[in-house]
């Protein structure tokens, strides 16, 4: 399987966008980038694990120990910053 950024600069302008369509299409609901979505109630742990995994296959970052805080999924900020560490991209979009 290809990487899907591999041909692609990662800004945080498009990951934010690919992390709002995602939970768009998942929970039809539109998010804004700091709502917190597990306190919101409209999404669970469990939905966490499924963030974790489109996270990784979307951006071709693996995601391990401290990392996998659901902190770093509470917010699309938070993924966003979260996925561009760890893909080493610079966060100028």
């Amino acid at each position: 399987m290809s990487n899907p950024t591999a041909d692609r600069q990662l800004t945080a302008e498009g990951v934010a966008a690919e992390l709002q369509k995602f939970l768009r299409e998942r929970t039809k609901t539109d998010w804004e980038a700091d709502t917190d979505l597990f306190a919101s109630g409209s999404v669970s742990s469990m939905f966490a694990m499924e963030l974790v995994v489109h996270v990784e296959q979307t951006f071709g970052v693996a995601i391990a120990g401290p990392d996998l805080k659901i902190d770093n999924f509470r917010t699309v900020n938070a993924m966003t910053a979260l996925v561009l560490r760890l893909a080493g991209a610079d966060d100028t979009a």
